[in-house]
């Protein structure tokens, strides 16, 4: 079978099956049942395909994968995270856009929990927006914070999305968990800066009022008490990884049990609590690892049927610049978005897109960045971005999905710049991982 035809037997299959409502892992293991029959010769194939989905999940570097979820899982059952954003709110004072600032760190902070941005804009946007406009804050300045910063929740570590992402595309996963760092934080940057020059210039968006005086001696205090100990379980989770001292899955168990220690010091630590956060592990780690040997098997059969080679051929043998075919592959995935969720955008693009990068030289570590921030993007894209329609469901009644489009737009704008910077200077993501022990 000519490749091209091959190509087309397998994206048509799947599409008609996600067409049918099917969960898009029970999709992608159809389609992988019919290729390694039709591919990998009948009964034989089948054998050959059990092999490959065994092998697809018995990597020593997945165990991260349920131990990340489990440390979100302890902390937002336990309240540590609220008690951080208690304490920031207490140092932001009267600048100007506060309430678009405490979005921003809250989506900072969310993104040690969920790691899914749809999660993160459903918490911020079911606990902010009401209060911004109860404070005169304008529909620009309640919504669209919290949409860009919901998108930190992909870019910041630890990421479950960051994981899967290295587990799929075979790429290192300590290698995207630290390059990750500095373009979340420029994000995050960009963010902060756009929300309060905003304000300042139309102070009527975000208007100021009164916050209770706080003595710095107490904010030191909660600082230390709230911030401090959750920076050190941070460290223990990235900083090893940097240092070269452990493993991401060896970090991972670090960061768990850092977070359990941490939550009985403040006496949230209860039997209640830790079945829920592992019940919730579970069902989380057990959705991801379908999609896991779903993706794996698709990517070996996409190659064996002749498709991956021939699209790297056809690739490299076209008269563009390599850079080119990379922003094609991103303005692919942002369309994506808007009608995926992450994990499929990741399933149906990866197999096609890690063979193509690698034979055009690119580095895979810089790749996977900055394929998680078009993710990010595409997910917070007008008119069909998840995340957009999750903000209209949290948001009062009175707000329209117009409100939310033009409240996206500006933060979307701010991801783009980001984007252009890490794909003029690589540096940016992979100067942390050049350091690493």
């Amino acid at each position: 079978m000519e490749w091209p035809l091959a190509l087309l037997l397998i994206f048509g299959s799947l599409g008609v099956l996600m067409l049918s409502g099917l969960p898009i892992s029970f999709c992608f293991m159809l389609v992988n049942v019919m290729g390694a029959y039709l591919f990998w010769g009948g009964g034989i194939g089948l054998e050959q395909l059990a092999f490959s989905i065994f092998r697809s999940v018995s990597r020593f570097s997945l165990i991260a994968l349920p131990l990340f979820i489990l440390m979100g899982e302890i902390m937002f059952r336990t309240e540590v995270a609220p008690k951080m954003m208690d304490t920031l709110d207490k140092w932001l004072g009267r600048v100007p856009g506060r309430l678009g600032l405490e979005a921003v760190a809250g989506g900072a902070i969310f993104a040690t929990l969920s790691g899914s941005s749809a999660a993160s804009v459903a918490m911020l946007g079911g606990t902010l927006v009401e209060e911004m406009e109860k404070r005169g804050y304008k529909k620009p300045m309640s919504l669209g914070p919290i949409l860009g910063s919901g998108g930190l929740a992909i870019m910041i570590p630890p990421s479950g999305l960051a994981v899967l992402l290295g587990a799929i595309g075979e790429i290192s996963i300590g290698g995207i968990l630290i390059s990750m760092i500095i373009p979340g934080l420029l994000m995050g940057v960009f963010y902060a800066t756009y929300i309060m020059v905003r304000s300042w210039l139309d102070p009527k968006l975000a208007p100021s009022y009164e916050v209770a005086t706080i003595s710095v001696g107490k904010k030191i205090i909660a600082t230390i008490k709230y911030i401090l100990p959750l920076g050190i379980v941070l460290f223990l989770v990235i900083g090893v990884i940097f240092l070269g001292v452990s493993t991401p899955t060896e970090a991972a168990a670090l960061g768990v049990i850092g977070t359990l220690i941490l939550a009985a010091l403040y006496r949230k630590l209860n039997w209640d609590n830790l079945w829920k956060a592992a019940s919730s592990a579970v069902r989380t780690t057990g959705m991801i690892f379908f999609i896991i040997i779903g993706a794996a098997p698709f990517s070996q059969i996409l190659a064996f049927s002749g498709a991956t080679p021939g699209l790297i051929n056809l690739t490299t043998a076209i008269a563009m610049p390599p850079l080119a075919i990379i922003i094609i592959m991103m303005v692919v995935v942002i369309f994506l978005g808007m009608v995926m969720t992450s994990s499929s955008i990741l399933m149906v693009c990866l197999p096609l897109f890690m063979p193509i990068v690698r034979a055009m030289g690119f580095n895979d570590v810089w790749f996977a960045v900055i394929m998680l921030l078009n993710i990010e993007m595409g997910m917070t894209s007008p008119p069909f971005g998840m995340a957009l329609f999750v903000m209209k469901g949290v948001a009062p009644p009175n707000t329209t999905m117009g409100d939310c489009y033009r409240a996206a737009l500006p933060f979307l704008a701010c991801d783009l710049v980001v984007m252009i910077l890490l794909i003029s200077f690589p540096k940016i993501a992979l100067w942390l991982p050049g350091f690493m022990g």
